[in-house]
């Protein structure tokens, strides 16, 4: 593992233990060259679906750009951080749970809104006036009186 500090490839591992119920390992390392401690995190490399855009274009699952889309929209909401790693963790596992090689990018839009959905409703109508794409204002109303329905039901 090279060295944030100093770019050296050699370290020995100081501490390990087990993350997120056993799904990650955390290892403090220290650096042979500089001394400094730093900490990486593990985990078993996944098959994840090819993810099909809207204009047919393919690319791989990136679980950074789920987290930063959960990320954008919570900005500035009381939402800590681990709540959104953890919103983007059960994203990447009900993908990942389909079995399928190809995912259209909708279908992984679909289950970010359920997240925020159940997470935060101005996180939600953000995201969703972005993926939506919401072209006015009565579109925006639209999203904001189902969600206004829903919470009355509750």
């Amino acid at each position: 593992m090279k060295c944030p500090f100093c770019d050296e490839l050699e370290d020995k591992v100081v501490d390990s233990r087990m993350a997120k119920e056993g799904e990650v390992i955390r290892r403090r390392r220290e650096c042979l060259g500089c001394k400094r401690r730093y900490t990486t995190y593990e985990r078993v490399e996944e098959i994840l679906p090819v993810v099909v855009k809207k204009d047919g274009r393919r690319e791989s699952f990136d679980r950074a750009k789920i987290l930063s889309g959960l990320k954008k929209a919570c900005e500035k909401r009381p939402i800590s951080t681990a709540t959104i790693e953890a919103a983007t963790d059960r994203i990447e596992k009900r993908v990942q749970e389909m079995g399928e090689s190809e995912v259209e990018s909708r279908v992984v839009g679909e289950e970010v809104m359920k997240e925020l959905h159940q997470l935060d409703q101005v996180a939600y109508v953000r995201f969703a006036s972005v993926y939506r794409e919401f072209k006015d204002i009565d579109q925006f109303m639209d999203e904001l009186k189902t969600l206004a329905q829903q919470r009355r039901e509750r």
